[in-house]
């Protein structure tokens, strides 16, 4: 068993004590858009501006210990959504905005349904995205409607008083494997992680952020933008659709704002290392960055070396990188490696596969590895990894039997594989996701990895899967690759077996954007593996005005008979 070190004394004890605390630092929020304009949003104003929004939510019926559903994008809007709801007394559940316009039919039904499980009364949204939105409330029917953050009442100003054990954030599991689940999280749990997370921050007041992460998503809300409350500091924030059309933007913003710290998963690194050029990063310096946090992904560690090679010319260093690990259900953070030890790794289970350490656990948490019975293992035995603390959920959002299956005795059961070397953790993928080829266990990673730099495949956009094919005796391997360019089956059959010995049986090569995602940009597996097998893994649609045009006009009507059968 992995324990962490004893939790700090927390500095707040909800996060309307954490709002109203900031609000009295000098720092700010900077909103950088995709031209680098940037807009700056004071920790005073903040609350001011929450408070207001607070009392507009509750005149329009909202009680505490209501939910609220927040579909809305980086920006002041979401700021005054997501605070003033918490300063309501009610409590919000980030939603993602629609971003694959391509898939607005899935984007429909998930958002649908992600409002019914959380039991929201009322979407908080903006005129823009207010507009794409008709089908998703029709279908959800929230007993408050949707309403655009700028439309909201104005009522004066409210701040009520929560206690540290109610109800705060509902925010949706990433759905890699079954249908996200909505994770119920105290006030305690919250800001038990942030303080668990401000342990590794410098002391005193040279902390500046730069995130580009959605604010749809633990590691954007909790690991960023909460934590830059906590420890109170500047935080520029980027939309996450502009880091995807431009990456050199992230890095940009570090250099420019000398920032110490920033957060990404794996494929970002990758995507840099693939769409920025020099001539992008022309005076930049990245020798500000003391922590660069890299998790909510399986990690790379070639990805990650590449990175610290190619951009070292421009001041990274590679000991800042600090490869992490976490999930919803834990609130966020669980494993953290240690400031300044760079990237290690381990061959974990008998595989040749290469996996990176994610430390030990953050302050107040303890980690296990468990065999089926469930009794620990030994040291170096991959196993289930189980994880307590007082930031694992309160449970599951209404949903008892869910629950009951997570967490035992206090010990949540992530659903990941992993192993204990010297005193480290090491993650070797989800239980439900490993390959069995002739009576060995790969995690799935372990095949796309090897396609890594591979010219024409998309970076990071390859699923590895098991399936047994017609007339097999056994499981033989799948890869479906996106492909960035010309592409031929063979090369990746050939780049495949010269890194892991093990020949895929069936490659089937991909139009860009074909795989599904969770909201968080996380390749869903299984759900890829059963389109495939149905015949309905297909491109997205072409995004055009005309189809644009079409999916406005929807919404209104959806909107329309909503307001008809009230």
């Amino acid at each position: 068993m992995l324990r962490g070190p004893p939790l700090p004394p927390l500095r707040c004890r909800t996060l309307v004590e954490l709002v109203a605390s900031a609000a009295r630092s000098p720092h700010a929020l900077t909103f950088v858009d995709a031209r680098e304009a940037e807009t700056n949003l004071s920790f005073a104003e903040l609350e001011m501006r929450a408070a207001r929004a607070a009392a507009g939510i509750a005149a329009l019926g909202i009680e505490p210990a209501d939910r609220v559903a927040l579909v809305l994008p980086t920006g002041v809007d979401f700021m005054e959504a997501f605070f003033g709801t918490i300063l309501a007394g009610a409590v919000p559940v980030p939603l993602y905005p629609p971003v694959r316009l391509g898939r607005l039919d899935e984007f429909h039904l998930r958002t649908a349904r992600m409002i019914e499980v959380s039991g929201a009364r009322l979407v908080l949204t903006d005129r823009r995205i207010g507009r794409l939105l008709g089908q998703s409330v029709a279908q959800a029917r929230p007993a408050l409607g949707c309403r655009a953050v700028a439309e909201l009442p104005r009522a004066g100003e409210l701040r009520r008083q929560p206690r540290p054990g109610d109800l705060t954030l509902v925010q949706f599991s990433s759905g890699t494997t079954v249908d996200p689940k909505p994770v119920a999280l105290t006030h305690a749990n919250v800001l038990s992680n942030v303080a668990a997370i401000d342990s590794y921050v410098p002391p005193g007041d040279g902390q500046s952020g730069v995130s580009w992460l959605p604010l749809y998503h633990d590691m954007g809300l909790i690991g960023c933008l909460l934590l830059a409350l906590y420890h109170p500091g500047p935080l520029a924030l980027l939309p996450p659709e502009a880091f995807l059309g431009r990456p050199a933007l992230w890095l940009r913003a570090i250099s420019r704002r000398r920032a110490t710290i920033t957060v990404a998963p794996n494929f970002a690194f990758g995507l840099c290392l693939k769409r920025v050029r020099d001539e992008d990063l022309e005076g930049c310096d990245l020798s500000s960055l003391r922590l660069v946090l890299d998790g909510a992904e399986p990690i790379a560690p070639a990805v990650l070396r590449r990175f610290a090679d190619r951009f070292g010319r421009f001041g990274f260093d590679a000991r800042t990188l600090l490869p992490v690990y976490g999930l919803s259900e834990a609130a966020l953070a669980v494993t953290f490696a240690a400031p300044g030890s760079g990237l290690r790794t381990a061959s974990v289970g008998g595989s040749a596969n290469e996996v990176a350490a994610v430390g030990t656990p953050v302050p107040g948490v303890e980690v296990r590895i468990v065999g089926s019975d469930p009794i620990e293992v030994d040291d170096g035995a991959v196993g289930r990894i189980e994880v307590r603390g007082p930031s694992v959920m309160a449970g599951y959002l209404e949903d008892p039997a869910a629950t009951a299956r997570a967490v035992k005795e206090g010990w949540l059961d992530t659903g990941d594989l992993g192993a204990v070397i010297g005193g480290e953790l090491y993650v070797c993928g989800r239980e439900k996701e490993i390959v069995i080829l002739r009576g060995a266990n790969h995690a799935p990673q372990e095949f796309e990895d090897a396609l890594s730099g591979l010219r024409g495949v998309r970076e990071g956009c390859a699923v590895a899967a098991g399936f047994v094919p017609e007339g097999a005796d056994g499981e033989e391997l799948l890869l479906l690759v996106e492909q960035a360019g010309p592409l031929e089956a063979d090369s990746v059959r050939a780049r495949v077996v010269e890194r892991t010995g093990v020949r895929p049986h069936t490659v089937a090569l991909l139009a860009p954007g074909t795989l599904p995602r969770t909201s968080s940009g996380k390749l869903r597996r299984g759900e890829a593996l059963r389109q495939w097998r149905s015949g309905t893994l297909r491109p997205p649609h072409k995004v055009t005005a005309l189809h644009l045009a079409r999916a406005a006009a929807g919404s209104l009507a959806a909107f329309a008979r909503l307001r008809f059968l009230r």
